[in-house]
């Protein structure tokens, strides 16, 4: 058996084309089920995120409606005493 050639081999014009057009289906093969494992990965890891978040939020929100005694302070942003104005008007004689 005589050995083959391969540069006459590859030579022809169709085998090349043949041998391009499988290495690129190959490549997009792999390149395919990569991005899909990856992306799998993360939607999962979304998912995940997204029901701890609304967890979150539902424990804060059952917190609030369970707890009747949220008043708003009225007296929360004053920092001087309203009744030593009173006092003083009421008693001008006291220094």
């Amino acid at each position: 058996m005589p050995p083959i050639n391969r540069v006459a081999f590859f030579s022809n014009k169709t085998t090349v084309i043949v041998f391009a057009v499988i290495l690129i289906a190959i490549a997009f093969w792999v390149g395919r089920s990569n991005g899909y494992s990856t992306g799998y990965t993360q939607a999962q890891n979304d998912a995940v995120a997204l029901q701890e978040e609304a967890a979150k939020k539902a424990t804060e929100e059952a917190a609030k409606s369970a707890n009747p005694f949220q008043a708003v302070n009225p007296l929360e942003g004053v920092e001087a005493n309203p009744f030593e104005k009173v006092k003083k008007v009421l008693n001008p004689f006291e220094n």
